[in-house]
């Protein structure tokens, strides 16, 4: 009996310790399983990262929200503006240069110089007053003037580096002098002949006073008037004075090259020891003569040199013995060469008449003038290409022209054909420094010449 319960009781200590075997394989399995779990729930965190990221910002997105507008008025205080005063300390520079036809009126109205106070100053300073009698094309005129075109300052360009200035004072203005150191430079430019030669200038913005001296150097070769063609060219160097880099005026040529019909002449400019320039061609020679062929600039001959020619007004043949250059009432008349006026005034049928004496036994005449420059007179001297009388249509004349004589020892010559001396030559130490300087300067004309360049100054 007791043995019985005995193996009774094993037995139960044995299932008891199965059952917890059991248990404990159970409760490993599932620690296993949780453990799994827990690790793919990290890898799934971890790999869905990005895409919380994308949705979170998919999901932040406002959502639309109705609502009605409200107007709120509100009143606000803005600050006064005192428009009056505030233009009247506004100060204005106007930068002009005098135009061809400029009076001290046209020139202050660009320059909005309105005050008439001004204007009667300028008008009547013993300083200012010269602006009006020195008006030249080109010159430089800068103003500064208020809104209501009062003026504050004036600079006038009177001549080369002297300017006339102007300022406001507290009981009016005043003018003084003062010069403007300027710095010279050389400027290069080239010019396309398409219709005139003033066209192609202008195009390439080349002055005028350059142009005349580019017919001046090459008029005994060219004739400006009728042997332009279409596709010459004309290539410069001259000096730019400039003022705090700006042109001020320009001077003398220093170079010059004009191809015509398919031929080039050349000038080179070289200032002899009293600082002329003087004009040469690029081997020395002298491009100067002692006198200039036509007395008057891009003139055109009505009348040439002739022993038998039909007179318009006395209705017979008769002589002609000098040029008509038909020319406006008014056009500049100039000394063909170095003289003493031998004679000035009124004789028959030349009307107002000048007569030069030259050297050599070379007298020069002058004839049917308007009028004659200021403080001509017998005996004065005047150089080449001085201004002596004006064109006009006095004595025996059907139409404003020059008639123009040529006499060499009494004897009329034709003008236009008469062999006109030249200087010599350069020769020593002056011919050495010419020959450096003409090499430098036609290999700049070059320049220019094998290039499209427009300008460069």
């Amino acid at each position: 009996m007791q043995k019985n319960e005995t193996n009774q009781s094993n037995n139960e200590l044995n299932h008891l310790a199965s059952n917890a075997s059991r248990q404990n394989a159970i409760l490993a399995q599932i620690a296993n399983k949780t453990e799994r779990k827990l690790k793919l729930r990290w890898i799934l965190a971890i790999s869905t990262l990005p895409l919380f990221g994308i949705f979170t910002a998919f999901g932040i997105a406002p959502q639309t929200v109705s609502y009605t507008p409200t107007a709120i008025v509100e009143e606000i205080s803005l600050p006064s503006v005192q428009t009056t005063a505030s233009n009247a300390t506004q100060h204005f520079w106007y930068k002009e240069r005098v135009r061809r036809d400029d009076t001290l009126n046209t020139l202050f109205s660009r320059l909005n110089v309105q005050s008439r106070d001004a204007i009667d100053f300028i008008r009547n300073d013993s300083v200012a007053k010269e602006i009006a009698s020195s008006l030249r094309p080109g010159r430089a005129v800068q103003a500064q003037t208020d809104a209501e075109g009062n003026l504050i300052a004036l600079d006038y360009q009177l001549s080369g580096e002297q300017f006339i200035v102007i300022k406001q004072v507290e009981n009016g203005f005043e003018a003084s002098k003062v010069l403007h150191p300027l710095e010279n430079r050389p400027i290069l430019k080239s010019a396309k002949i398409k219709s005139s030669l003033f066209g192609a200038a202008d195009d390439a913005n080349i002055p005028d006073d350059i142009v005349m001296q580019v017919a001046e150097l090459f008029e005994s070769h060219i004739d400006f008037n009728t042997d332009l063609r279409r596709g010459d060219q004309l290539n410069v160097i001259y000096e730019g004075n400039f003022d705090q880099g700006e042109l001020i005026n320009t001077g003398k040529i220093i170079a010059a090259e004009f191809t015509n019909n398919g031929k080039t002449y050349q000038a080179v400019g070289f200032k002899d020891a009293s600082g002329e320039m003087q004009y040469y061609t690029p081997e020395g020679m002298s491009l100067h003569k002692t006198f200039l062929r036509t007395p008057l600039e891009f003139s055109r001959i009505s009348s040439g040199f002739t022993m038998g020619r039909f007179h318009p007004i006395l209705q017979r043949l008769k002589a002609h013995k000098g040029t008509d250059f038909a020319a406006p009432t008014g056009t500049a008349v100039k000394a063909a060469g170095d003289a003493v006026v031998d004679f000035v005034g009124v004789k028959g049928g030349y009307g107002n008449v000048v007569v030069l004496k030259h050297d050599n036994g070379v007298s020069t005449v002058y004839g049917h003038l308007s009028r004659f420059s200021a403080n001509l007179q017998k005996g004065t001297k005047v150089a080449q290409g001085e201004l002596i009388a004006y064109v006009g249509t006095t004595g025996l004349s059907t139409g404003p022209h020059l008639h123009y004589e040529f006499l060499v020892n009494g004897e009329h010559r034709d003008p236009m054909t008469v062999a006109l001396p030249k200087d010599n030559a350069l020769t020593g130490e002056a011919k050495v420094a010419f020959d450096a300087h003409s090499k430098l300067i036609t290999a700049q004309l070059g320049l220019l010449s094998n290039s499209n360049m427009a300008s460069l100054d």
